[in-house]
């Protein structure tokens, strides 16, 4: 009996520690899976169909740094009550405030150009025209937003990460070779030697895995969820879990890829879905319906980032708790960002492809100063308390920025001296 009981005991005690999480969870796995963009699926089928498995190795890494950057925000966000913008300009000042959102700003808006090429070109392969995607986009993303609660719109996140993971079972259907997975992917290699091509793929994967969008994002929805100190752990585990997912998925892409296009030149994700179609339709199709969920999701964010920012610089009420009366200029922003860069993918001509990679280079070249800002706040202890950064966690985010630094830094001299590398 006494083992029944220690047994019920137990299990009664791990689903209130479920029960809990459910409550918890969202900001950490909405974030990282919403960084598997448009852009980011782009980037992905590019690197498989280039270089094949060989780069899983790379992706892998790409967990820990993933998860070392964003839960930093998880306790800023808990700790401080204030959005990553607002933390900015209360530490620093006006002109590093400005100067760091100046930059979302850019970088969020060019992202969200890429979210709707990702959309836009995954519904034209099923014969729906991009001025209709556009419009239909619009309205969707508009009415989730106005429901008026944060919940609400954090379930609805929630379902189209669930959709993300439309890619695994693609994955399994070309029938990869596992032991060239293994031997190629996870034994670290550098395939074609080091030039400017390596270092851009190298760097494109970085810029589509850590964003300074997320950092924003996942700061401003940590304060608008309501999480508390006690919450932190919980927070935590979300932003890992969301860390996992994020590169499984990015990985499984890359199989797809590289067992079936290897050596196939891929501009977007779009053109891998068509190219799967004509020998493997049903993952050419997952591929389209994954393009279009990752743009989908990633517009639902990075729309909300800037949004928050502002609100918070200028004193605006900025929460999904608020209806549009009482938060018009929120409102105005988010609707302005969405529509303005959803519009330039109707523009006849536009280089919508080059703006789709050179946009994840340009995140990860932004990236270093982001993070040198939050590893600053992370160290104010007045503030933080026993939540400030601890000597391990200064050395794992120095060493983060370190590494970018030097990638961007060998990418610059690979394009002013390609001999150089070969």
């Amino acid at each position: 009996m006494n083992i029944f009981a220690k047994l019920y005991y137990r299990l009664r005690k791990a689903a209130k520690a479920v029960q809990l999480y459910l409550v918890i969870a969202g900001p950490g796995i909405v974030v990282m899976v919403a960084d598997n963009d448009a852009g980011g699926i782009t980037t992905y089928a590019a690197t498989g169909a280039k270089y094949g498995y060989n780069l899983i190795w790379f992706l892998l890494l790409l967990i820990p740094v993933a998860y070392y950057v964003q839960e930093m925000t998880v306790r800023l966000g808990a700790v401080t009550k204030r959005g990553h913008a607002e933390a900015i300009f209360t530490g620093f000042g006006a002109f590093w405030g400005w100067f760091s959102l100046i930059d979302l700003l850019i970088l969020d808006w060019l992202t969200l150009v890429t979210e709707f090429i990702g959309m836009t070109s995954a519904l034209e392969i099923f014969g729906i025209p991009a001025w209709l995607t556009f419009v239909a986009v619009v309205l969707l993303l508009g009415t989730i937003v106005l429901n008026g609660r944060y919940w609400t719109w954090e379930k609805i996140a929630l379902l189209f990460c669930a959709l993300n993971l439309v890619y695994i079972p693609g994955a399994f259907m070309v029938h990869p070779s596992l032991d060239d997975i293994v031997h190629q992917g996870l034994l670290p290699n550098f395939p074609g030697g080091f030039d400017g091509q390596l270092f851009f793929f190298l760097m494109a994967n970085i810029g589509t895995t850590i964003a300074p969008w997320m950092l924003f994002f996942q700061q401003s929805a940590v304060v608008d969820k309501g999480l508390l100190e006690k919450d932190i752990p919980w927070g935590k585990f979300d932003t890992w879990l969301g860390s996992v997912l994020t590169v499984v998925v990015a990985v499984f892409i890359v199989v797809v890829t590289g067992t079936v296009l290897r050596g196939v030149d891929i501009d977007n994700a779009a053109q891998a879905s068509a190219q799967l179609q004509e020998t493997h339709h049903w993952v050419g199709t997952f591929m389209a319906i994954g393009l279009f969920d990752a743009g989908l999701l990633g517009a639902i964010c990075i729309s909300l980032a800037s949004s928050w920012a502002f609100g918070e610089i200028f004193g605006w009420a900025h929460s999904l708790n608020t209806n549009i009366k009482e938060a018009p200029w929120f409102y105005a922003c988010y609707f302005l960002t969405l529509a303005s860069a959803g519009a330039v993918v109707l523009i006849p001509g536009a280089p919508l492809v080059l703006i789709t990679l050179f946009v994840q280079v340009i995140a990860v070249t932004l990236l270093p100063a982001a993070l040198v800002f939050l590893i600053l706040l992370l160290n104010d202890s007045e503030n933080m308390g026993d939540y400030a950064n601890t000597p391990l966690q200064n050395a794992i985010g120095g060493t983060i920025v370190l590494v970018i630094i030097a990638l961007s830094t060998l990418y610059g001299i690979s394009v002013l001296f390609p001999s150089l590398f070969g």
